[in-house]
């Protein structure tokens, strides 16, 4: 029962989380439990867990008295999400880089590949499988860094991204062929193992992301 009872929590968390950042839940919205409870079918101790866990990972802001919201949106928000995502990624980056072996490379190939298909047909005019595509751009980012050597890195990596991605979903538009070259010159750079190539093309790819929605803000 116990082990039903975390897997309920487990998607419950991941629902949510999804809506927040894809905007189905606006910022600054009122997370009402009873509504939440029909929509999405989880009992009121799970949406409490929940709730609390997204609160501490900074997608909900708990009030006293007055419940739960979904964490609102600003432009110095979105700036210092960018530059901290700059100052962990590199230097998980350049960690991955040093520690990498060949399965890090099979699995770097093959993320890269992915994510490329998924831009050819962005770029083709099909933005139909947005949420793809974005899920395959965080496994091409998480594959670069996966070979750092540090759980903590990676799972405060992971909830920077998911942040930043919040607010490119909020305002999405897509980038095109800048963005493609970019993903290019992080991989090959990391393929050659030239840390600050690889470095520098990733700080250029957040900073132009950044730049790019701070523009449709």
């Amino acid at each position: 029962m116990a082990k039903s009872l975390n897997v309920v929590g487990a998607t419950t968390y991941q629902r949510i989380k999804r809506d927040i950042i894809f905007g189905d839940l606006a910022p600054g919205s009122k997370l009402k439990l009873d509504g939440l409870k029909d929509r999405y079918a989880a009992s009121m101790s799970t949406l409490r867990e929940t709730l609390n866990r997204l609160a501490s990972e900074g997608f909900v802001a708990a009030q006293d008295q007055r419940g739960f919201f979904v964490t609102d949106v600003s432009r110095e928000d979105l700036i210092e999400i960018a530059n901290l995502r700059v100052l962990l990624e590199c230097h998980a980056l350049r960690l991955s880089i040093q520690n990498g072996d060949t399965d890090w490379e099979g699995n770097l190939v093959a993320a890269h590949h992915k994510l490329h298909l998924m831009e050819q047909r962005m770029q083709s005019g099909d933005h139909s499988g947005k949420e793809d595509w974005k899920r395959y751009d965080w496994e091409f980012h998480q594959a670069l860094i996966s070979a750092c050597g540090s759980k903590n890195l990676l799972s405060l990596h992971a909830v920077l991204f998911d942040k930043y991605l919040r607010y490119q979903m909020l305002v999405l538009t897509y980038r095109g062929d800048e963005a493609v070259l970019e993903h290019k010159d992080m991989f090959e750079a990391a393929l050659a193992r030239n840390q600050d190539a690889a470095a520098l093309a990733l700080q250029v790819h957040v900073e132009k992301g950044l730049e790019h929605t701070l523009q449709a803000f």
